[in-house]
């Protein structure tokens, strides 16, 4: 299998997305700001198929031509944005493979030329019984999108929520289409790229595989396999 490139904050962000792919026996480049910073991009990027773009902090909102709100609670990490939009317009530029996860989703919207709601409620994770936990909210996906069609069908899921910025259609950049939406809120859960063969964005996080439905997995699957095909095709 190809080696795929996985940004994070850190390495105990980065490991639930590691262990799920390695399982698959999709080789990880763990990709952190504090290695990777400086180092030109295709170093970065030799020999990679695909790039997976996880959760993390938020996006700094003068990314989006924003100030940041003081209310919001925001925590960001601006070396980690720039390394990422650098890794992302790379691999969007070959038409790379990108599977972009809450935060991920979110950046791939802002590097597009979209914005985000900087504060949302009711979507962070709750504590319970001394633990924190996500919630839960019910999504459509749309049928005819690549997301439906690796899943294996459309319709109605209950998904795990795990964050406080996002966007809705006022915020979804031009060249991005909505393929998922929250029921009850509107809030957009699913972004693809019509102008790429495999760019796909979602707001949950379907890593955390007994928090959404076991169809999910094949997500991941089928970006290590399209990263493995990407790789071949570099090497014909």
């Amino acid at each position: 299998m190809a080696t795929v490139a996985l940004t994070s904050s850190g390495p105990e962000n980065a490991r639930r997305y590691r262990e799920v792919m390695e399982q698959l026996g999709t080789e990880i480049r763990l990709l952190i700001p504090e290695d990777a910073g400086t180092r030109p991009t295709d170093v970065l990027m030799e020999g990679v198929g695909g790039l997976l773009l996880p959760g993390g902090p938020d996006v700094d909102p003068v990314l989006y031509g924003e100030p940041p709100d003081p209310s919001a609670g925001l925590e960001t990490c601006r070396p980690l944005d720039d390394l990422e939009l650098r890794l992302l317009h790379y691999a969007l530029d070959r038409d790379m493979p990108v599977l972009a996860i809450c935060r991920g989703m979110q950046l791939l919207n802002v590097a597009l030329g979209g914005k985000l709601i900087q504060d949302l409620p009711g979507h962070r994770v709750v504590e319970q019984d001394g633990e924190w936990v996500s919630t839960v909210h019910l999504t459509y996906l749309s049928p005819g999108s690549k997301a439906a069609a690796i899943i294996g069908m459309a319709g109605f899921f209950r998904l795990n929520s795990r964050h406080h910025q996002g966007l809705r259609e006022a915020q979804r950049s031009l060249r991005l289409m909505t393929t998922a939406y929250g029921v009850d809120d509107g809030l957009v859960e699913g972004l693809e790229s019509p102008e790429h063969r495999w760019v796909i964005g979602l707001q949950c996080h379907p890593e955390r595989q007994d928090e959404v439905p076991k169809l999910f997995a094949n997500l991941f699957t089928a970006f290590g396999e399209r990263a493995d095909a990407f790789a071949q095709e570099c090497l014909a």
